[in-house]
């Protein structure tokens, strides 16, 4: 008979003969799903027999992290900043690097009544995770898919911030009104270039219109920049994801915006990740 033991090992011995990157954490993982108990029961009761339904549930899941399908698109949900998140066919899965950003935001800005914005918002997990270190704050989800925002609007329900938090089918921050602290963004940032390169786990299952910044992958920060500016009270913070290679010109953007104290943060493996920019405060005229 099958325990919860062996049909780990099993699937952790494929999952390292296809070379798969993680395959222990995978296998432990899904086995784990497929029997509905955490994981760190598969160590302390390896020896517990199972069902032909967890079997079954099993056997699919690991063939669908065979063939390329991510854990998080196979289970439908991923964690993020202590968030679990739903996830759908029409947002990203939230990345660890994405992290970095709200990280970023958190170190930089006192907690208050502070009013953010998150662009692009897919999942809702930058303006969720937000939200929960800041009991103060409100803020506005803005995708331009109704799904997307459906899914965000989930997540926020699940974790109890849906009162503080209002969800907008707009164009970027195009229907904003301003009167802004914070605005954040991971904005689709792969040029058309690079698309076709895409590993398929990426290209196969997160949506194009959350993948695609234009032919130089920087049409999203054109847009974004300028109106932030805008949108965003004196002294407010503007904090962009990026891709690796961006830096220097998502820099570039903000400064030509009027963004001032332009900062760019790397990754744990020291790749640009995210671009910074402040809106000071204005100067007073010196009379003369």
């Amino acid at each position: 008979m099958a325990t919860r033991g062996t049909l780990y090992r099993d699937w952790r011995d494929r999952f390292r003969d296809a070379q798969l990157p993680t395959a222990d954490l995978d296998a432990r993982i899904l086995v784990a799903a497929a029997l509905g108990i955490e994981p760190g029961a598969l160590v302390l009761d390896p020896h517990e027999s199972i069902t032909q339904e967890s079997l079954v549930r099993a056997a699919d899941y690991g063939a669908r992290r065979l063939a390329g399908e991510p854990v998080g698109r196979i289970l439908g949900r991923r964690e993020f900043f202590g968030l679990e998140l739903s996830l759908s066919s029409a947002t990203l899965e939230p990345r660890p690097d994405t992290e970095i950003l709200v990280e970023a935001v958190l170190t930089r800005i006192k907690p208050g009544p502070l009013r953010l914005a998150d662009l692009g918002t897919g999942t809702g997990a930058i303006v969720l995770a937000l939200l929960s270190q800041w009991s103060e704050a409100i803020g506005v989800a803005v995708d331009l898919s109704h799904e997307a925002l459906a899914t965000a609007r989930a997540n926020a329900q699940k974790h109890g911030l849906s009162d503080r938090v209002l969800f907008l089918c707009a164009d970027y921050a195009s229907a904003l009104a301003g009167g802004l602290d914070v605005i954040v963004s991971n904005p689709p940032y792969i040029s058309h270039a690079e698309l076709s390169e895409l590993a398929s786990n990426v290209l196969d299952h997160d949506p194009h219109l959350a993948l695609d910044g234009g032919v130089d992958g920087l049409d999203a920060y054109r847009q974004i920049a300028p109106l932030s500016f805008a949108l965003l009270e004196e002294g407010g913070l503007l904090a962009l994801e990026i891709g690796c290679a961006q830096g220097a010109s998502v820099a570039a953007l903000l400064c030509d915006a009027g963004f001032q104290r332009v900062e760019t943060l790397q990754d744990l493996s020291g790749l640009d990740r995210v671009v910074l920019g402040w809106k000071d405060p204005v100067k007073p005229i010196l009379e003369a």
